[in-house]
């Protein structure tokens, strides 16, 4: 069967017209692309590329084809920013909305300091790697171009600490992040924890330089701080906390945040982590933090109290999903920062939208929830003055970006 790719879906697939199924779905192609291949349901079995599109290019890393962690290598950097952009655009316009976008900004490669690994013990070692595609597969990638070399160079204690602590059973998940003190490793699936266990990794954490472990919920060792700095701040977060994918994106989405808000007196965070826009921007204005873990508000909060020269920060834990900020207490605030997760933030965006607060700098990982909640600003008054994508997944097809609402 021949096939002519049309576009790409939310996925990266190239879909392409089948006159029997309505659409045929085919990996690792781009529009425009003429491919070739043995059709099975709504997919095109080992495509065949006829006539490539002149935006294929070759995958910078050479585990592209067995590693699942990347879906866009084989597309040109300029076709990922404008496809990208081209994603918020309909999402927008399926609401009816239109927006002007500033440039978008993507992380260099080898930068992600922030990763969840499979690992799994064999007869001969240990595999770590992402999983292959559509694939229960673990894919080696000691070369994989975009972890940060720091997370690479811990691939030996990594596997040292599969050895001591999984079965050929199981798969473990590793979630590793890099701190000032080394890597923080939050590991679930392991063997159930014994005197002789702890002991074991332990030695691992101290012989191979990590910061913390954490096994299957508990903390097994501490070796030094897993520090993260924020603007002039010095944060701990709690054991498998979120943070920014690399140091460039967080940069990005705060220097737009910033952007955003202009000089204010005093903002409320909504979403606010462990600081991550809280701590830097309160070198300027009063912020009040909101977030539902407690955890996270520990950390921030102690990373405010340590921190010379800020202006004053609260925190508040409140969960926002099922108690939002409302109207009322939103009155004293001249500018808001909302960071929800991938579900967006309805409630909290309904009351917003009822506020008088002059400026919302909006942060999403998630096209559509957020031309959803920026419906809802318009709709009661508020102007969609810009949005900027960052692509700090770079080669992936997940999306962040921080946009401008304000009340004219």
């Amino acid at each position: 069967m021949i096939v002519t790719i049309d576009r790409l879906g939310h996925l990266g697939h190239g879909i392409a017209a089948n006159p029997g199924t309505g659409s045929i779905f085919v990996p690792g192609t781009l529009p425009g692309e003429v491919v070739e291949g043995t059709p099975e349901g709504d997919r095109l079995l080992e495509p065949k590329i006829i006539t490539p599109s002149p935006d294929r290019v070759k995958p910078p890393c050479r585990h592209a084809r067995a590693c699942g962690g990347c879906q866009l290598q084989h597309a040109s950097e300029a076709f990922v920013a404008r496809w990208k952009q081209q994603v918020v655009e309909t999402a927008l316009s399926g609401q009816g909305l239109t927006a002007d976008f500033l440039p978008l900004i993507t992380s260099p490669p080898n930068s992600r300091r922030r990763a969840t690994l499979s690992a799994r013990r064999t007869k001969s070692g240990a595999l770590i790697g992402f999983h292959a595609r559509a694939s229960d597969t673990i894919a080696e990638i000691p070369d994989c171009q975009l972890l940060h070399p720091g997370i690479l160079a811990a691939f030996p204690g990594l596997k040292a600490m599969v050895m001591t602590g999984g079965s050929r059973t199981t798969e473990l998940s590793l979630q590793v992040t890099l701190t000032r003190g080394g890597p923080d490793v939050v590991v679930t699936g392991g063997k159930p924890l014994d005197s002789a266990l702890r002991m074991d990794l332990a030695r691992l954490v101290e012989t191979h330089a990590f910061s913390r472990l954490t096994w299957d919920g508990e903390t097994v060792a501490l070796r030094d701080r897993p520090a993260l700095t924020m603007g002039t701040a010095t944060v701990v977060p709690p054991p498998g906390a979120f943070l920014q994918a690399t140091a460039e994106g967080e940069a990005a989405l705060l220097a737009a945040v910033r952007q955003a808000l202009g000089p204010q007196k005093r903002v409320v965070d909504l979403f606010s982590g462990v600081g991550t826009f809280t701590l830097p921007l309160a070198e300027t204005m009063e912020v009040h933090a909101v977030e539902g873990d407690p955890a996270m508000t520990k950390a921030l909060d102690l990373a405010a109290r340590n921190t010379p020269n800020l202006h004053r920060i609260s925190v508040e834990t409140r969960d926002l999903f099922r108690r939002p900020l409302e109207p009322d207490e939103l009155l004293i605030f001249t500018g808001a920062v909302i960071d929800p997760p991938r579900a967006g933030a309805e409630a909290q965006t309904q009351t917003l939208a009822a506020s008088k607060i002059p400026v919302i700098a909006a942060v999403s990982c998630n096209p559509v929830t957020f031309a959803r909640d920026a419906k809802a600003l318009i709709g009661q008054g508020y102007r969609l003055d810009w949005v900027r994508v960052v692509d700090q997944f770079r080669w992936s097809t997940h999306i962040e970006l921080v946009a401008r609402l304000s009340r004219p």
